[in-house]
């Protein structure tokens, strides 16, 4: 049995398959290449392992928040890999969090993990993490201002994927340094050990009607409601 790890919330598309002794992850960088470029990392590490897709027994993915697009390649090739397959199992985890937990040291801590919301806006999520597992702080991952992020106390990391100037707000607020850049890139590895932790994952219970955290409306769906000030009739891709 193999296991398939994606997280695509970002401009990093990583795919982790592990058969329980070897684990491969692969990446491409770049936003636009999630859709072109996911399905097929997924099949190379499978082939890489020596495996076949009919070998897949989990999968894993990151629910967000982050791009919705992105989100919904990952959300779309999970489905694939589920659908109308007796046993083999879904799980997600937030994507932040998969950002993040590499920068936490061994005996854990309180982790703050950021990525750009737009409009001067983080996503943020905050957990504490420790011998018993991984607990949220402050509620599941949402959009907030910088300003905010005060409210999480003195966290022992902060890690950003976020713009040179939410660096500045960010560090402004927290009096701590964001680690920013390629290493807050996430690595679908790390999805691959939350498997193991308790509240590190949760399992999808009906795979049909999921969808991701997307976090907040789309821009296109924002201007559309800034501009005739009501909410857009059709909910179909409204925040989870």
């Amino acid at each position: 049995m193999i296991t398939v790890a994606m997280d695509t919330a970002t401009a990093r598309c990583t795919v982790a398959v592990t058969d329980g002794t070897t684990t491969l992850e692969a990446h491409v960088d770049g936003a636009r290449r999630h859709t072109r470029d996911a399905l097929g990392l997924v099949d190379q590490l499978i082939r890489e392992v020596g495996a076949a897709p009919g070998d897949i027994g989990a999968v894993m993915s990151g629910d967000g928040p982050g791009s919705f697009t992105g989100l919904r390649v990952a959300t779309s090739i999970a489905k694939a890999l589920v659908w109308d397959r007796a046993g083999v199992t879904w799980r997600v985890a937030p994507s932040l969090l998969i950002q993040g937990l590499p920068h936490l040291p061994t005996a854990g801590g309180r982790l703050l993990a950021l990525s750009d919301a737009l409009r001067g806006d983080v996503y943020a999520g905050c957990w504490d993490v420790g011998p018993d597992g991984i607990a949220p702080v402050g509620g599941p991952p949402r959009s907030m201002s910088p300003a905010d992020l005060a409210a999480f106390g003195s966290p022992t990391a902060i890690v950003g994927d976020i713009s040179e100037r939410l660096v500045a707000a960010v560090q402004a607020v927290t009096g701590a340094a964001a680690i920013t850049g390629a290493a807050a890139l996430p690595d679908a590895r790390t999805l691959l050990t939350l498997a193991g932790i308790p509240g590190g994952c949760a399992p999808v219970a009906d795979p049909e009607r999921w969808t991701p955290t997307y976090g907040r409306p789309v821009e296109a769906q924002a201007v559309w409601e800034r501009k005739h000030g009501r909410v857009l009739p059709d909910q179909t891709y409204r925040s989870g």
